[in-house]
C-alpha cells in the first residue's frame, strides 16, 4: 500500500497525465479517497509545460479543459505564437479545434505542445478519447510534429527523477498503460511494472 511504501523510506512521485484539473484539485480528489498525498509529490504535464513556455518565451493559445486554465495563470497568452493542447473533453468542438488549427497554420514555423499523447482513458462510463487523437489531427493538418511534455516523454520522467534525486536505474514506474507508463519509463532507463487495473486491456490495437 501507499502508506507502507512511505513508511519504508522509499522516495515516491505520482506521475500523472491528468490535464482536466489542477494539481490541487487532483490531490484533493485522491485525499478524499483516503490517499496520503500532497501537491509536492505530483509531477504533472501543465507545470512542465509552463516551465517550457517561460524558458522559450512562448505565448500559448490554450486548447485545454476549463478546469486546467488556472495552471497557466502566470503565462502571457496575448498574441499567441504556439498552441498548447491538453485533454479538453467537451471543449474539443470543431470550432475550438479549428481555432487552434488557424493559429498554427498562420505561423512560419508552427509550435504545437501536447500535455500527453494518450489514445484513450477509462472513466466509470467507459473508455474516452484522449488528447493524442486530437493532437494527431492538428499534426496532420498543419504538417507539424508536436512536442509532448506529459507521459511518455523522456523529459517528463527525468523531471520526476530530478525532483526525487534518484537515478533512473534505481527507480521503478508502476502504471496501467503499456505505452505511456511502461514504455515511457523504460525509454528513460527505468524499470516498469504494468498493473492489470484501470485502462489495462489483455489485447491492445496493433500499431503500424
Amino acid at each position: 500500500s501507499l502508506n507502507r511504501i512511505k513508511a519504508s523510506g522509499l522516495k515516491l512521485r505520482f506521475c500523472t497525465n491528468e490535464t482536466q484539473a489542477t494539481r490541487e484539485k487532483f490531490v484533493k480528489k485522491l485525499q478524499g479517497l483516503g490517499f496520503d498525498i500532497s501537491v509536492g509529490e505530483v509531477t504533472a504535464p501543465a507545470p512542465a509545460a509552463c516551465r517550457l513556455l517561460k524558458g522559450r518565451g512562448l505565448r500559448p493559445h490554450l486548447l485545454v479543459h476549463d478546469d486546467l486554465v488556472p495552471e497557466f495563470a502566470e503565462i502571457d497568452k496575448t498574441n499567441p505564437n504556439c498552441v498548447v493542447i491538453g485533454d479538453a473533453a467537451e471543449n474539443f468542438t470543431y470550432a475550438n479545434l479549428n481555432k487552434a488549427f488557424q493559429v498554427l497554420i498562420g505561423m512560419e514555423k508552427p509550435v504545437l505542445i501536447a500535455l500527453g499523447r494518450g489514445r484513450y482513458y477509462k472513466e466509470t462510463d467507459g473508455l474516452k478519447l484522449d488528447v493524442g487523437a486530437y493532437m494527431k489531427a492538428l499534426e496532420y493538418a498543419c504538417d507539424v510534429q508536436a512536442e509532448v511534455v506529459g507521459k511518455p516523454s523522456k523529459m517528463f520522467f527525468e523531471s520526476a527523477l530530478a525532483e526525487m534525486g534518484v537515478p533512473p536505474d534505481q527507480a521503478i514506474m508502476i502504471g496501467d498503460d503499456i505505452e505511456n507508463d511502461v514504455g515511457g519509463a523504460q525509454q528513460c532507463g527505468m524499470r516498469a511494472l504494468q498493473v492489470r487495473t484501470g485502462k489495462y486491456r489483455s489485447v491492445h490495437p496493433q500499431h503500424p
